[in-house]
């Protein structure tokens, strides 16, 4: 069994497509063998900032001989129909085999060279590799036919065991060389086989193993902080970015002037982070320390300060242009800020984003004064929900989008606003996508709840709903953070009715699924129409849920199953029809047994104690087991006939009272 090595280098790859670009890159080549029935023991895949790397490790010196069969027509078929199959196969018919009465093309083929079969794949993976964007390069670049890459490709290594597999892409052959470190090592190096790659890179200053660079960039920013007295701010994505910056990562820590802790914590990190990829730091107490991490790609002659220098310059810059836009917007009350809401358009038949804000600050007081969001005051919901987007055309969120909301925040504090009504403007998004924070202050709940229903009703009120997988307003997101609210504050009301009832059953059904709770189940409680109360859905849900796991539940369901299929075929039924004189035991016992549960279920139901409902009903599964055994439903004498009918409507009608069974699955 052989190695196989494979490296595709180019100008520097987008730190954000390296990950998908190596899943893409196993993906293809795993199909590739898969033509030729070849498969790797293992494969391996790299990526840095100038190649993309894989190694198949156990491959094959040669791919198995095969025989491929073809079914042809039957004998005696008309001529025309043999010709034709004779042409497709390349035989004659004698050289056909005949089983059955039909004829079947036989073609042994030998085996191939494995290193034909990679000369062959490598071209194809690199002409169909999926890159989101890509270019052409150089004079070739006028024609649609030219390669694309996500940058200029620049060379191929091919080594099947220590052999160059013979391959060329847009005039690129393959060979032994690739280049070490742009900058410590920018000669040409001599790659022996897969065995080596690793480690002849390594000792040329590139790490090709993304996650050895991601440890390093990891443990080198904590020690970097630690070695300050300093704490780092974890932050994974940018250890994820700063690999696929860098192919021989050195963290190092900088300074800026501690007079930019004025601005809040988090302009300082979006600042750092989102502008120049900089991780922050706390001090011991938990506080933002006036310090950063960056990360090099080189290590310098000097340790590194001529790099840190630099980089606290250019930070330096751009904390200056957020403490100039900090301090001018603190000049400017919310209330100001908020009148030039009317200038920014909403949605064309939804009017401005000053129409919302009305809307919102209407409905969350409503929310409170009705009682639905307790322990708020009326007031204040209002004034946060006034306030709530006002922060929209201040200068850091048109610099800073995503800290909407945040600074709203930070500019109610400052000019004097109750800490209820500023905790609201800057919680008001909240939760924003599933392991979000949920609110549970009062006048935040009322704030963002109102924002959201507004959102999903206004949208489905001009007919914009959501379809496929396009969703271009975002009411999935909203919808899944309503039920997220509601569920978790115990908010009692009804959340919508038609199509808006019908699309929040849909995202809870999404939304409850990592709960474990079954969708058929939720289907079953919103068939029976009229239950728009979120609360109470889920908790009838879970009873059911509950319910239909036990013995009891399981066969209280085949049964209705069985009455509801007998019932469908029966047109006219009663559930009230008269008792024959002569009753058997086992009507007696079913019809002394719903006389008994019908009003202990309904007045569970009623009192919203689901699990006493599903009680109620557990005690109708021996009676309908009896009945079914001891007699036939459709009796050649009419009258029985009808009453057993209607016993059956009747059981039917109590279990309908709970849920739809027909809904459930099993």
């Amino acid at each position: 069994m052989t190695d196989f090595l494979l490296e595709l280098r180019s100008e520097e790859i987008p730190a954000r497509m390296q990950d998908k670009a190596r899943e893409d890159l196993a993906r293809l080549f795993t199909a590739e063998l898969d033509k030729a029935r070849l498969a790797a023991a293992e494969i391996v895949t790299y990526a840095t900032p100038r190649r993309l790397a894989l190694i198949a490790k156990g491959l094959p010196q040669e791919t198995e001989a095969v025989s491929e069969e073809t079914k042809g027509p039957k004998v005696g078929a008309p001529p025309q129909a043999m010709e034709g199959f004779l042409r497709k196969v390349g035989l004659t018919q004698d050289q056909l085999v005949e089983r059955d009465g039909v004829y079947f093309a036989v073609v042994e083929k030998p085996g191939r060279s494995t290193s034909e079969v990679l000369a062959q794949a490598i071209p194809a993976i690199v002409r169909a590799f999926p890159w989101p964007k890509s270019q052409r390069w150089g004079a070739a670049s006028i024609s649609t036919e030219s390669l694309r890459w996500v940058r200029p490709l620049q060379g191929i290594v091919a080594l099947f065991g220590q052999d160059v597999v013979p391959c060329e892409v847009d005039g690129i052959l393959s060979g032994y060389q690739t280049l070490g470190h742009r900058f410590h090592h920018p000669g040409e190096i001599t790659i022996g086989g897969a065995d080596d790659y690793v480690e002849k890179l390594r000792a040329c200053h590139v790490i090709v193993d993304q996650e050895e660079r991601r440890a390093i960039i990891r443990a080198g920013a904590e020690k970097a902080a630690a070695d300050a007295g300093l704490v780092l701010v974890p932050d994974e994505g940018l250890v994820n970015e700063n690999s696929g910056l860098t192919e021989w990562p050195v963290p190092m820590l900088g300074r800026f002037d501690p007079a930019y802790l004025e601005v809040p914590e988090e302009v300082i990190q979006l600042t750092a982070r989102v502008n120049q990829k900089y991780f922050v730091c706390h001090d011991k107490s938990g506080k933002l320390a006036n310090a950063f991490v960056c990360t090099a790609n080189i290590v310098a002659n000097d340790g590194g300060a001529a790099i840190v220098a630099g980089n606290e310059k250019v930070l330096a810059a751009r904390l200056s242009d957020a403490k100039f836009f900090w301090e001018q917007d603190l000049k400017i009350p919310l209330d100001e800020q908020a009148k030039k809401l009317s200038q920014i358009t909403f949605h064309e038949k939804l009017g401005t984003v000053a129409d919302k804000v009305e809307r919102l600050a209407k409905l969350a007081r409503w929310l409170v004064e009705q009682g639905i969001v307790k322990g708020a005051s009326a007031d204040d919901a209002e004034r946060a929900a006034r306030l709530a987007k006002a922060d929209l055309v201040t200068g850091m969120v048109g610099e800073f989008p995503e800290l909407q909301g945040i600074m709203g925040g930070y500019y109610a504090r400052a000019q004097g606003e109750a800490d209820a009504v500023a905790d609201a403007v800057r919680d008001h998004y909240k939760p924003v996508g599933q392991g979000d924070d949920v609110p549970t202050a009062p006048v935040t709940v009322a704030v963002s709840l109102a924002d959201k229903l507004d959102t999903v009703r206004s949208f489905f009120a001009i007919d914009e709903k959501p379809t496929g997988s396009k969703d271009p307003f975002a009411l999935r997101r909203a919808a899944i953070g309503i039920i997220q609210i509601v569920t978790t504050n115990s908010l009692r009301f009804g959340i919508g009715e038609g199509a808006v009832l019908d699309f929040f059953a849909d995202r809870l059904k999404v939304q409850q699924r990592e709960a474990g709770v079954r969708h058929d189940l939720i289907d079953a409680v919103f068939a029976l129409g009229g239950e728009d109360d979120l609360v109470r859905l889920l908790a009838r849900v879970k009873a059911l849920q509950g319910f239909v796991d036990t013995d009891e539940g399981t066969n209280l369901l085949a049964g209705y199953k069985r009455a509801a299929n007998i019932l469908k075929q029966a047109e006219g039924v009663d559930p009230n029809a008269a008792a024959p004189a002569d009753l058997v035991a086992e009507e007696r016992a079913l019809l002394t047994a719903l006389d008994s549960a019908e009003p202990k279920a309904a007045a569970a139901i009623e009192a919203e104690k689901f699990e006493d409902a599903m009680a109620a009903l557990a005690s109708l599964r021996a009676p309908i087991d009896a009945f079914f055994d001891g007699v036939m439903v459709n009796d050649p004498e009419p009258a029985k006939r009808a009453f057993r009918l209607g016993l059956l409507a009747r059981f039917r009608d109590a279990v309908h009272r709970v849920a739809d069974f027909s809904r459930i699955e099993g």
